[in-house]
């Protein structure tokens, strides 16, 4: 299948999928082969538009797994694997079989004295060698200067350039240690996209200072039109751009135009957290146990009105559900849903002594449950 290489489309914003590659290099999460075939189709039914399936060269396994992969899915959406630049790695992905390909090698000053102990000029013979190699195999290229937001900027744009003349179809910008802000990194995305030309400009965000997210949509809006997450945000050290935040971020707050089924957002989540088992937090936001919960009367009132009150998007939207919740901080009408749903009808006497017994227990410091309440109110009908 051919994918697009180089159009940009004004208002169509790409999603690439790197949890299969980045989301496992986080220490702890090594995903079986079924595993990541089985995540694979879950993207593919979600609707992302790039699945990084593995780095081929890395290890036998995920030189299986991308394979694998690429079997199931490869004539439903793009597949890509990653590859160092240099000629062992490109075989290997073209061995896999994969006709995309993600070619890296680092820009950043610390990384060529201390990792690559390369100079400038052969870090950017090295990127015409590899991406020239890989082209000359008929693969679709997507190249990053690793380190880009901490490399020097004048040959951050050359190495770029010179990926550019190899003939790279795409250039993404990793933010690889999260050092940016949404400012800085507008302005660089900003600079790179003048440079390529109509080729696509990706942007691969980390979350070291929490600002994964904020920076991905910044980059969008500088003109990026493909943007790297994983589900969940998992990734290395504090974790890669959370896809679920990404998509409804430029969805509904920038009302970009994405292939995303957003519904499914929560049991994508659901399935990679069952799988890596990493915990989805608490306060997450779209997949969260608490991003739809509601326990203060105020909130309550409100959303039993009308949901948009408190609600900038309906759970329904996600694939998440409403929870409203009782506590010291619960109101008599979140207290009267929460009984009706379990067929118990109250008068607002009633439900006023129901409450005050709840706020009790709840000062108390007891975690109070829809069932307890409905013990409390049944007792009191009892009595």
């Amino acid at each position: 299948m051919e994918w697009c290489k180089g159009c940009v489309f004004s208002n169509k914003v790409r999603i690439l999928d790197t949890t299969l590659r980045d989301g496992e290099q986080a220490p702890g999460i090594d995903f079986t082969v079924e595993q990541k075939v089985r995540i694979a189709n879950q993207l593919v039914k979600l609707g992302v538009d790039v699945i990084e399936a593995g780095f081929p060269a890395s290890s036998e396994g995920d030189f299986i797994a991308t394979k694998k992969i690429l079997e199931e899915v490869g004539d439903k959406t793009e597949v890509i694997g990653l590859a160092r630049a240099n000629k062992n790695d490109i075989d290997k992905v073209i061995e896999a079989g994969l006709s995309s390909i993600h070619i890296f090698i680092a820009t950043s000053e610390i990384h060529m004295k201390y990792k690559l102990k390369m100079t400038r000029e052969e870090v950017l013979d090295r990127i015409y060698e590899s991406v020239s190699y890989a082209k000359s195999h008929g693969l679709i290229v997507e190249f990053s200067p690793e380190d880009a937001t901490r490399s020097d900027e004048d040959f951050l744009l050359t190495a770029i350039k010179t990926a550019i003349q190899a003939g790279a179809d795409r250039i993404n910008i990793p933010d690889t240690v999260g050092v940016m802000t949404p400012f800085t990194f507008y302005d660089l995305v900003k600079k790179v996209v003048n440079v390529v030309g109509d080729k696509i400009v990706s942007v691969h965000c980390h979350n070291d200072f929490g600002l994964a997210t904020a920076n991905s949509i910044a980059g969008v809006a500088a003109g990026a039109r493909q943007v790297h997450v994983t589900v969940n945000g998992i990734g290395e050290r504090a974790g890669n751009a959370s896809l679920e935040e990404v998509v409804m971020a430029l969805k509904k707050l920038m009302h970009y135009d994405l292939n995303i089924k957003t519904w499914l957002l929560y049991e994508t989540s659901k399935l990679v957290s069952e799988l890596s088992g990493i915990p989805i937090p608490y306060f997450k936001a779209i997949v969260g146990e608490n991003a739809f919960g509601h326990e203060a009367g105020i909130h309550v009132h409100g959303v039993i009105e009308n949901p948009a009150t408190y609600e900038p998007i309906s759970p329904e939207e996600v694939g998440n559900f409403r929870r409203l919740a009782l506590g010291k901080h619960s109101g008599i009408h979140g207290l009267k849903k929460i009984l009706e749903d379990q067929g118990i009808h109250l008068d607002d006497n009633k439900l006023r002594i129901v409450l005050m017994e709840i706020k009790k227990k709840a000062e108390s410091g007891e975690k109070i449950s829809a069932e307890d309440a409905r013990n409390i109110a049944i007792k009191l009908l009892n009595s």
